[in-house]
């Protein structure tokens, strides 16, 4: 109980700083959320963070940092990895219909089972490549996932007309905001104050051209 209020603290201190009000019962699941991925890390090897608390910051509010940019009835989370920043986008906004998309066999179980866990009905899993997901999005979102240039390629495709493709990076690379391929473009760049965390973190926003 102690570890859980532990996370609670850090979730509510990091809630405040991004000026995000969320019910008690979504922070709980936020929480849930967390600890599933800590039990599975320890067998799966889903992230290189090992902390419960890191997740709080590098995952959890990494992921609703972004929250304010996404719009639209559905959702495309590609890469999703350990569900990120798909799941916490998913907890917070059940209206949304939000598609988790990973390749990697052990990645998709784990997301299977979250969605299971957490009783996400808006979630839908798919394992499989993104050039081979079917539809069209109003939001997608990827997570150091590729370059953009490759996202773009692979998977613009998935982007409904008049929606929005939320690139999360690091340092923006000049180069690469530049090699963006014909029929979109950068809308803009922001910076990301993500609480308890050290390093640059960018929101690349990306439209059809």
């Amino acid at each position: 109980m102690a570890e859980r209020e532990r996370l609670r603290r850090r979730l509510d201190d990091g809630l405040a700083a991004l000026d995000l009000d969320l019910s008690g019962a979504v922070r709980d699941r936020l929480i849930a959320y967390v600890e599933l991925l800590a039990r599975w890390n320890a067998a799966y090897n889903l992230t290189a963070v090992r902390d419960p608390g890191e997740m709080v910051a590098r995952h959890l509010l990494d992921s609703l940092a972004i929250a304010p940019h996404v719009s639209g009835a559905t959702l495309a989370d590609l890469g999703s990895g350990a569900g990120l920043p798909g799941i916490p986008l998913a907890l917070i906004a059940a209206e949304r219909q939000v598609t988790l998309v990973d390749s990697n066999g052990k990645k998709a179980r784990f997301l299977r089972e979250a969605v299971r866990a957490l009783k996400l009905a808006n979630v839908r899993v798919i394992e499989g490549r993104v050039q081979d997901v079917p539809g069209q999005f109003d939001c997608v979102t990827a997570r150091a996932f590729a370059t953009l240039a490759d996202m773009l390629n692979w998977a613009g495709g998935l982007l409904a007309d008049g929606g929005t493709w939320l690139a999360m990076k690091g340092k923006v690379d000049e180069a690469e905001i530049a090699a963006v391929p014909a029929g979109f473009r950068v809308e803009r760049i922001v910076a990301l104050q993500v609480p308890a965390t050290v390093g640059e973190r960018h929101l690349i926003v990306v439209r059809k051209a």
